[in-house]
């Protein structure tokens, strides 16, 4: 077993720091003090989302496909034991425990203001130690498809996946993350166990705690629970995919009062993830464009276009990246081509020194008020640290960004041939 060593990570604006721990088992793990701060958030996670659905093990010859949605099943499935579940766990120790799958990742948490090591020992212990049964997967497979079936009455939820569906002709991200349930129900419980033991091996994984914590508190429990891993690194496979979409609208009928859309540039700045660069630089230009504070946002309002649910954001992963515009609107095709006139003209006139600055420092101070909030850092800490980032690596960003580069980014941007609008539509 090898050694466990530690390094101290600083941020001189914040005058914070946290420690990055290799652990003897193989994990990587982080501890954020925040001094002065009641309760302690923890995150375990795993370089596991819904877009893995093929992959391939280092000490295997050949590539595994997975039915759609597994990485969530088995996210349901790891709370099981043949004892006690781990929320019955939990319940006894007065914390609060959740879990999630994302397109890239599978996390278990929880919060508690005492018993901090009882509640990480549970969460390890449970994460650890998988239980499952043929006939605890077929019964979770009727779960999960009411969960489903739940989501597809989500608006919100919908307008997304059917834009993203319309955008990607093979990335699985156009896949909603539960799966389908024609997918789930080819899941097996031996097909879980295979892929409990490759995403799970704790060199895949990362663990971060936030709050009113110490180094000595997180490693008591950890060398006592954490054993190492047989040593293998697992290679991700996407399908190749098209710079061009499938088709640039989609439409669908719910039960809602206003339409709802989402309406997005299919980007491809680099392959096969965007730099963190580009992540940044995108957001601002989104803010730039279309923010709160910008006279095009407040035109559309004044029009009645949009409300206050209007946003933008840049969502981006492994082998994807997309410009999103998304809310509640009248008239959605009127609001995706006062977009694209905005877009047009931006590119005509590029970002101005002042527009660039003031944008920049509104979100040098979101980025600084982000870190008072515990939750936020640790997960922050496992998205860098998947991303091969540090998590204070965003404030050396801002600090380099430059006007010339934001408009190169603009002027790569933003292909209106890579457009698509999706609307759901109130039922007639």
């Amino acid at each position: 077993m090898r050694e466990t060593t530690m390094k101290v990570v600083t941020n001189d604006i914040l005058g914070e720091s946290y420690t990055a721990i290799d652990h003897a088992s193989g994990l990587r793990i982080f501890v954020y003090p925040k001094p002065g701060y009641a309760s302690t958030y923890a995150v375990f996670g795993t370089r596991y989302g819904s877009i893995d659905t093929c992959y391939k093990r280092s000490d295997r010859d050949t590539f595994n496909k997975l039915p759609e949605g597994t990485a969530h099943f088995l996210e349901h499935k790891l709370f099981e034991s043949e004892e006690l579940d781990a929320f019955e766990r939990y319940a006894k120790t007065g914390a609060n425990a959740n879990a999630f799958t994302s397109f890239e990742r599978t996390c278990y948490l929880f919060s508690c203001t005492g018993h901090f090591k009882e509640n990480f020992e549970i969460l390890l212990d449970f994460v650890r130690h998988p239980y499952f049964t043929e006939e605890t997967v077929r019964k979770e497979q009727g779960i999960i498809g009411q969960e489903i079936d739940m989501y597809k009455d989500s608006a919100d939820w919908e307008s997304l996946f059917l834009m993203l569906g319309a955008m990607y002709h093979n990335h699985p991200v156009k896949i909603d993350i539960a799966g389908t349930k024609q997918s789930i129900a080819q899941i097996s419980a031996e097909m879980l166990f295979d892929c409990y033991a490759t995403y799970y091996n704790l060199a895949n994984m990362a663990l971060a705690v936030t709050g009113n914590v110490s180094v000595d508190e997180v490693l008591e429990v950890a060398d006592r629970v954490l054993k190492p891993d047989p040593a293998f690194t697992v290679e991700r496979q996407v399908p190749d995919e098209p710079d061009t979409v499938l088709r640039s609208y989609a439409e669908e009928s719910l039960a809602v009062v206003t339409p709802t859309f989402c309406f997005g540039y299919k980007e491809n700045h680099t392959k096969p993830e965007s730099t963190l660069q580009e992540e940044v630089g995108m957001a601002l230009l989104l803010e730039i464009a279309a923010g709160q504070m910008t006279d095009f946002y407040n035109d559309l309002m004044n029009d009645g276009l949009i409300n206050d649910t209007f946003a933008t954001e840049y969502f981006n992963g492994y082998g994807y990246a997309t410009s999103i515009f998304s809310g509640e609107s009248t008239d959605p095709r009127a609001v995706a081509e006062r977009i694209k006139q905005r877009l047009a003209a931006l590119k005509e006139t590029g970002v101005t020194a002042d527009e660039f600055e003031t944008v920049r420092r509104k979100q040098y101070g979101k980025t600084v008020r982000a870190f008072t909030d515990i939750d936020t850092v640790a997960n922050g800490l496992l998205v860098s640290h998947f991303a091969g980032e540090e998590l204070f690596s965003e404030f050396d960003v801002l600090r380099s960004l430059t006007t010339d580069f934001i408009n190169d980014l603009l002027r790569r941007s933003f292909r209106e041939d890579r457009s698509v609008l999706s609307v759901i539509v109130p039922k007639q």
